[in-house]
């Protein structure tokens, strides 16, 4: 099994629907993974408000915390900076039974450590050098190593960025090396360039998701990252209700001593 079976060629789907049916084979997929101990890892790279965050949400939002888990690093710590590149990501890898989502990853350092200086230039090629023999190395252990790049035009990055720039809700979105990254972008596209030449391998290749369309790309991304390990439905274990304990002389605090939460609606 590999997603369900996809709509038609051609044929328009409602977003919402097609969305609940990903997810409930995410559900499937999830289960798959635990049952049989698999080690899943999943990269989300690519431009500020390409769309990461939102792909990474409608994975999650159904799925169980204790199986599937989100890691959102921030900058290293001056311990971390002293440390070997890829270390702190190691101690982030998915154990036996587990998906780990990587919201960024240890490609910062061909990425943005590289445009904005925050990387001497060796770092910089070793990393380059290094990068595959360590995926490949995590691959040859066990891990499934699932590596997805967001691309997203000038165009509508710069209407995304105007949109959280007026829109309270949206606003935390946007940092100040986001506006930043706006100075860079032909700088970045090159890195981005370098980074696919240096580590796009047949073992663990980069898959590129059209992100210009916000929908279209979560729907993408999810079918596609279904198809990429072979699942089977697992039939749930059948549960039965025990009964409720008797109440054996139990009485219940008075609610006046307690703060309960007042109805506001």
């Amino acid at each position: 099994m590999s997603g369900g079976k996809p709509p038609k060629d051609g044929k328009k789907v409602k977003y919402v629907d097609e969305l609940a049916r990903l997810q409930f084979e995410l559900i499937k997929l999830q289960e798959w993974v635990r049952v049989n101990g698999l080690k899943v890892c999943v990269l989300f790279e690519g431009r500020d408000a390409a769309g990461k965050g939102g792909v990474i949400k409608r994975i999650t939002e159904s799925l169980n915390p204790r199986v599937c888990r989100i890691v959102a690093l921030g900058t290293p710590t001056e311990r971390e900076r002293g440390q070997w590149y890829f270390q702190r990501y190691v101690a982030q890898l998915p154990a036996k039974g587990e998906i780990v989502l990587f919201d960024r990853s240890w490609y910062n350092r061909a990425g943005v450590e590289r445009v904005m200086g925050f990387c001497t230039d060796d770092e910089y090629q070793e990393f380059l050098r290094a990068c595959p023999a360590f995926e490949e190395m995590l691959v040859r252990s066990g891990v499934i190593l699932i590596k997805y790049w967001f691309s997203v035009s000038d165009e509508e990055q710069e209407k995304r960025f105007t949109e959280r720039m007026h829109n309270p809700i949206k606003r935390w979105k946007l940092s100040p090396m986001d506006l930043e990254s706006r100075k860079h972008w032909v700088e970045y596209s090159k890195a981005k360039d370098v980074m696919l030449e240096h580590t796009d391998k047949k073992l663990t290749p980069w898959y590129i998701v059209d992100a210009d369309d916000k929908k279209k790309a979560r729907l993408n991304c999810i079918h596609h990252l279904l198809q990429q390990i072979p699942y089977q439905d697992i039939a749930p274990v059948e549960l039965e209700l025990p009964p409720r304990q008797s109440d054996d002389g139990y009485k219940r605090p008075k609610k006046s001593k307690q703060n309960w939460v007042p109805d506001a609606y």
